[in-house]
């Protein structure tokens, strides 16, 4: 799928997208889905696949205990992901502009509609940034949708996509991108001494 579930989601806070797109190289791999059950209806290019579902697309991996599969005549995917009660579907992808930088989240419901490029996630949602296995960045809400082509994330207090008064609120980690802490001021040297006066000359008699 075409940068599928491309994203820093953090750019509510103009934080740099230019490392944070999904591998491209996964839109040209095969899918291919493990599961349970199978049930295809070829008319409409619908698959719903159930029980332990991974589904994995170069290094993209998404798992759910539900997924509906559908495809456009002209080759466009796209899924659904659900989850049983109390449990959450997840995906995990690698991006681009390094060898080990990752894009990882999960939600009650995952959508991603890969003709728009836009992934939606639904309860529970959260999604992490991470580089080398240490978290960059972290957000969390009821409902968040990111639209890859431009760039623009979302995020809303209630699952319905809206922000209602008295729902939830999210929440924004952003780590230290520095691993050390700046070096200490050097402390202002002690002034030098003032020379010694030097004793006054003797009285002649």
């Amino acid at each position: 799928m075409k940068k599928l579930f491309a994203a820093a989601f953090v750019s509510l806070l103009s934080l740099s997208l230019s490392t944070a797109q999904a591998e491209r190289a996964d839109s040209l791999k095969q899918a291919v889905v493990s599961f349970d059950s199978l049930d295809v209806d070829e008319v409409t290019q619908t698959r719903i696949v159930t029980g332990n579902v991974v589904l994995t697309r170069g290094t993209l991996t998404l798992k759910s205990d539900r997924a509906l599969i559908k495809e456009t005549p002209e080759g466009y995917m796209s899924v659904t992901l659900t989850s049983a009660p109390g449990r959450v579907a997840t995906f995990r992808q690698k991006r681009d502009g390094g060898p080990d930088l990752w894009m990882e989240g999960q939600a009650e419901r995952i959508e991603y509609d890969e003709r728009v490029e836009v992934v939606k996630l639904f309860s529970k949602a959260v999604v992490k940034e991470l580089e080398n296995g240490r978290l960059t960045n972290e957000l969390d809400g009821a409902y968040i949708s990111y639209d890859s082509r431009r760039e623009v994330a979302t995020v809303r207090n209630d699952a319905s996509g809206e922000s209602k008064v008295g729902g939830g609120r999210g929440t924004l980690i952003i780590a230290p991108r520095r691993t050390t802490a700046a070096p200490a001021a050097a402390a202002p040297s002690a002034p030098s001494a003032a020379p010694a006066a030097a004793p006054a000359a003797a009285g002649k008699k």
